[in-house]
């Protein structure tokens, strides 16, 4: 699939034509890989350096590895990072670790110096790699270890809230990401701006219906992913109306003896349902909710559904707030 839209991979294959013959490539796209500056300008460095003595080291490398090879560590390297194995020249297995460390950094230094490069300026960015692989610690790793040691009981969207904060405060020091400690959940942070706003919290993987399904299937839907209201989309993903478990209710009090009948969620649905943009201030969706008949609140941006906000998640995230407010006021002064 060489069609990439607007998803900005770090590698993306992509067609061109250069002297007149066609040709797929991998464009790499090493700068905006961060988080600091110092690890992006490490990571130019390594990738450049090798692209200017690499044909010294293996001569034409469509040679001396296979394409087969090629493929299959490039996959490994995407989903195992510096725990990768790959297949390579001589018909060697090597570890990524062992391979950047004993092979591609010294042909890094050298095409670089190669190109009057300064010394000083080359070993600062390699070393940068060089420690970023001796620890194992890249940017990935580093935030999948500072989720992992935080509490269990704290959410995910806390979690998440913490990792983002720490990364600030780490990219401020402008040191390189493998020397970061990890980042930690801290209890007597104000958490109340985390939840200022819909858009922070709402649910954001919607299950929808299109007007013309049938019934049935809302209210298979409903049951099951355990939710009691199903927007309405058409096809532009523009929300047209709500199917709620009340109005399925209702139908079946109504229908009788025409329950085998088709009905089409058009014909039951809200069509004009109460609606939040994700910059509703939180509170004015709570007042919104206090309404008898509003008891979900869909979430929309320009006319497009973009999440939703029910009973539940306030009631998620008042015992998430109380919870925390409890604890704190339960230590001994």
């Amino acid at each position: 699939r060489l069609h990439n839209g607007t998803v900005y991979r770090w590698n993306r294959p992509c067609y061109g034509v250069a002297d007149g013959k066609a040709h797929l490539r991998i464009e790499n796209r090493v700068l905006p890989a961060g988080p600091t500056v110092v690890d992006e300008v490490a990571n130019a460095a390594f990738f450049y350096g090798l692209m200017a003595a690499v044909t010294d080291a293996y001569g034409d490398i469509t040679r001396a590895l296979d394409f087969d090879d090629a493929k299959a560590n490039f996959v490994a390297a995407a989903r195992q990072g510096l725990q990768a194995q790959f297949h390579w020249t001589g018909g060697r297995t090597v570890t990524a670790s062992e391979l950047i460390l004993k092979e591609l950094l010294p042909i890094a230094r050298q095409g670089l110096l190669q190109r009057n490069l300064d010394a000083d300026d080359v070993d600062r960015y390699l070393g940068v790699i060089e420690g970023r692989v001796a620890s194992e610690r890249t940017g990935a790793r580093w935030a999948l270890d500072s989720m992992a040691r935080m509490p269990n009981r704290v959410t995910k969207d806390e979690r998440m809230r913490a990792l983002v904060t720490a990364t600030l405060a780490q990219q401020a020091t402008s040191q390189p990401v493998h020397t970061w400690p990890l980042a930690d959940f801290a209890e007597q942070q104000d958490w109340r701006h985390s939840y200022e706003r819909v858009g922070q919290f709402m649910t954001d993987d919607v299950y929808t219906v299109r007007p013309d399904d049938l019934v049935d299937l809302a209210a298979n839907l409903m049951d099951w992913v355990h939710v009691r209201h199903i927007p309405v989309e058409d096809d532009d993903g523009r929300l047209v109306g709500m199917v709620t478990h009340r109005r399925l209710l209702r139908l079946l009090s109504d229908r009788e003896g025409a329950a085998d009948e088709p009905v089409a969620v058009r014909d039951i649905m809200d069509t004009d349902p109460v609606t939040v943009t994700p910059d509703t201030p939180t509170v004015e969706a709570i007042a919104l909710m206090r309404a008898p008949d509003v008891k979900c609140l869909p979430v929309c941006d320009q006319g497009q559904l973009v999440g939703i906000i029910t009973e539940r998640d306030i009631f998620d995230l008042a015992t998430r707030l109380l919870e925390r407010e409890l604890r704190e006021f339960r230590k001994p002064t």
